[in-house]
């Protein structure tokens, strides 16, 4: 066989192999690549795991908008601890403004209060008062006053396993738990329940 043609059959098996040497050569370098990268130490468990707040504020505001950019909340309080663990905020002597769907007002304000990390969902703890100003005729001024309430922003909904006033108008209801749903406009008190309705002037 001439050294032509064996250089021909050479060269044409070379060719042949040649995709399946590089694909080899790439596997080489990446199995390299990742061998030698710089490794990145894995967070710590413990810290991670940790009920320890993570930073502290003092003097501050925090809002909450929706999807369009409309203030959905606002957090002010005279001292803020963030918990990691839970993604819950803790604050002291807070005020609370927030707005529904047509932009009513709502302002609650406590001695002590823990929000999730969103403002949808707030518990107020001593002298916790949550009040919405009359709307209209028909929705007078509403206030809820106890010493703990438990409000979900975002269903309008506020309640608390212990003893709650609600003040709707002039008319004053005591009871030993409470719930109040404002979409439906109902609100149900339990335990010893008493109530004072005042005649309209």
């Amino acid at each position: 066989m001439s050294r032509g043609r064996l250089w021909r059959q050479g060269v044409s098996q070379l060719s042949a192999w040649l995709p399946a040497l590089l694909m080899m050569l790439f596997a080489l370098g990446s199995w390299w690549l990742v061998r030698n990268a710089p490794k990145f130490a894995a967070p710590d468990s413990a810290q991670a795991a940790s009920k320890d707040p993570d930073y502290h504020m003092r003097e501050f505001s925090v809002r909450s908008f929706d999807p369009s950019g409309r203030l959905k909340s606002e957090i002010i309080g005279a001292e803020g601890l963030h918990y990691p663990a839970t993604d819950t905020l803790e604050v002291q002597q807070p005020r609370i403004r927030s707005h529904d769907a047509k932009g009513h007002p709502t302002v609650a304000t406590a001695q002590r209060a823990w929000s999730n990390h969103d403002g949808s969902e707030l518990q107020l703890f001593g002298d916790a008062r949550v009040v919405r100003e009359a709307i209209t005729a028909s929705s007078p001024r509403l206030e809820f006053r106890g010493e703990h309430l438990h409000a979900f922003v975002d269903e309008d909904r506020v309640r608390s396993d212990q003893p709650v006033e609600l003040r709707r108008g002039t008319a004053v209801f005591t009871g030993n738990t409470f719930s109040y749903d404002d979409r439906g406009g109902v609100a149900e008190l339990t335990g010893r329940v008493r109530g004072v309705l005042q005649p309209r002037r």
